[in-house]
């Protein structure tokens, strides 16, 4: 599957000498160090973009274990815990802000390019590398994969190409610590979120094909390099298992990341798959369809291309699996399409690599570098076509053009609002998928249901969630509630149990009062409102977001 390369230099044309002095070093890594200047520039000014929920739980749930509050004590979800790992250890470094948040993505997207170029390189060499770099660069920063923003899986992918990296260093050079290496970094890709699980399969199934295939080595050392990949590769997930249990939350961790994720994989029947695909995919290639069209010369330079074909196992089989981790539950969400852009940024850098060797039998030295040049101008002429959101227009309106009503903007102003009136022992009830309101107020959420999604599903565990989420809201006798009146803040189905809801007209019609509106104008600006003009405010807009704050001497019901 990964052919080993060959120790002896065969004999070159002139023209193959002209090519490789042309990428000696320093050349390739100017140029890699201009794919990723270029890439963060790109990024700096939208620092600030206001978080989306999902970002928000990470951010939430990374700030608790800042504070020493373990995963799934105080903020449910069936994401692995190893992101919001990953959250705390970038707030550390940057600071517990949006733009440190940002930051952070820059800095783990241009490692990622860096990952592309080394990974390329090893494939099909420097313009290979310099190719995928650049195209995984564009399409990580498109709109249709909400690239602006620090999804999981912009870490699963970090993790999995460095492992796929050192994956091929040890089929070239079987070294037991590099199966270990690459073991241990798909297992933290795998930590990162589960949608990792069909790239690390792929990989073991191919260190496996390439180990055993090589004659110089004994199946004893075989088989035992492929016992510390697969140690090393589980050995992450076991380890936080154990922290769990220590911390006394296991079982809900285990609850919410099998037993509830196999109900939530399972809601999408079959025959809505491609169409759900199609709906997600169609965004994407609103601005990257040069670059898919490439991937798929790419494929078809596996056939045609005799120094390509030696790798079109690892590069196709990768390819196959990279989709497959998207395919979960067949919900095909905008961000999921991250884990699938390094193979098909690879593919591009396959097709620029066949090109290149195309070009390079013309006697023309200039045209040489044609195919990297082309391939940076076609993954900047991408940028281009997203510049509004990435120069020009206000944060806020790019936020709500990707998010539409979504109160992510308003969030900010509401957090600073009900951290200027709470202590930091107050409590703060969302009721909504609003977990970024936490995270700005630096309050704790009264509940541990960040998200209303779970208790809308049509699943057997809706109602004692509900239940559950009343119950905890109750005996927190929160000093301040925020209820979310928007669709996408709930999904609410034909067939939802809507207990939830009754009870929390209820609840805060008797014991809080409206201290704050956002009047969300879905094309227009929000109006906010306190106090007592708050109170008496009919909202214009059907979608909205009250501040409510507790009336005095209510207690916590008995």
């Amino acid at each position: 599957m990964v052919t080993k390369r060959k120790k002896t230099i065969p004999h070159k044309t002139q023209g193959e000498k002209d090519v490789s002095s042309l990428f000696r070093i320093p050349w390739p890594w100017i140029a890699l160090f201009l794919i990723v200047a270029l890439t963060a520039a790109a990024r700096i000014r939208t620092l600030d973009v206001p978080f989306e929920r999902d970002e928000g739980e990470y951010a939430y749930a990374g700030q608790l274990l800042l504070q020493g509050v373990p995963p799934f004590s105080e903020a449910y979800n069936m994401k692995m815990p190893g992101i919001y790992a990953a959250y705390a250890a970038i707030m550390a470094a940057f600071g517990q802000t949006i733009r440190g948040v940002h930051l952070g993505l820059l800095v783990i997207n241009a490692a990622t390019i860096a990952l592309m170029f080394l990974l390329g390189r090893r494939v099909r060499g420097p313009v290979c590398g310099l190719a995928s770099a650049a195209a995984y660069a564009a399409l990580s920063l498109s709109e249709g994969v909400m690239g602006l923003f620090a999804h999981a899986t912009h870490f699963v992918v970090l993790f999995a190409v460095a492992g796929l990296v050192a994956l091929l260093l040890a089929v070239e050079k079987p070294r037991v610590w590099l199966c270990v290496a690459s073991g241990l970094l798909f297992g933290l890709s795998f930590l990162m979120k589960q949608h990792a699980a069909p790239i690390i399969l792929f990989a073991g199934l191919c260190l496996a094909w390439s180990l055993f295939r090589q004659k110089t080595i004994s199946r004893g050392r075989a088989t035992g390099a492929m016992v510390a990949f697969g140690g090393a590769a589980i050995a992450p997930f076991l380890l936080t298992c154990l922290w769990l249990y220590a911390a006394g939350v296991f079982d809900r961790f285990w609850f919410w990341t099998y037993d509830y994720a196999r109900t939530y994989v399972s809601q999408v029947p079959i025959r809505y798959a491609a169409p759900m695909f199609w709906d997600g995919f169609q965004k994407i290639l609103k601005t990257t369809w040069p670059l898919w069209i490439l991937a798929t010369a790419g494929l078809s330079a596996l056939a045609w291309d005799k120094a390509s074909r030696s790798q079109a196992l690892f590069v196709a089989g990768l390819w196959v699996a990279s989709f497959l981790a998207i395919c979960p539950g067949f919900y095909f969400r905008g961000h999921y399409f991250v884990t699938w852009l390094p193979a098909t940024a690879l593919l591009a850098g396959v097709f620029f690599a066949a090109a290149q060797d195309l070009l390079s039998k013309r006697p023309a030295p200039a045209l040489h570098a044609t195919a990297v040049v082309l391939a940076i101008a076609v993954s900047a002429l991408t940028a281009y076509w997203q510049r509004a959101a990435l120069f020009t227009a206000p944060l806020d309106d790019v936020s709500r053009a990707m998010y539409s009503v979504n109160p992510f903007p308003e969030s900010l102003r509401i957090a600073r609002y009900i951290r200027e009136r709470t202590s930091e022992s107050d409590r703060v009830a969302i009721i909504g998928s609003e977990p970024q309101i936490c995270f700005y107020s630096h309050r704790r959420n009264a509940t541990g249901y960040v998200y209303m999604y779970p208790l809308m599903e049509a699943q057997p565990y809706a109602a004692s969630m509900q239940r559950e989420m009343i119950r905890q809201i109750e005996e927190a006798n929160p000093k301040f509630a925020v209820f979310v009146n928007v669709p996408t803040s709930w999904l609410v189905q034909e067939n939802s149990i809507l207990d939830i809801l009754s009870w929390s007209q209820e609840y805060l019609e008797s014991r809080y009062q409206v201290c704050g509106m956002a009047d969300i104008a879905p094309h227009g600006e929000t109006t906010y409102l306190w106090g007592e003009e708050a109170e008496t405010h009919r909202p214009h807009s059907p979608y909205w977001v009250a501040v409510l704050e507790r009336k005095e001497g209510v207690e916590p019901p008995q």
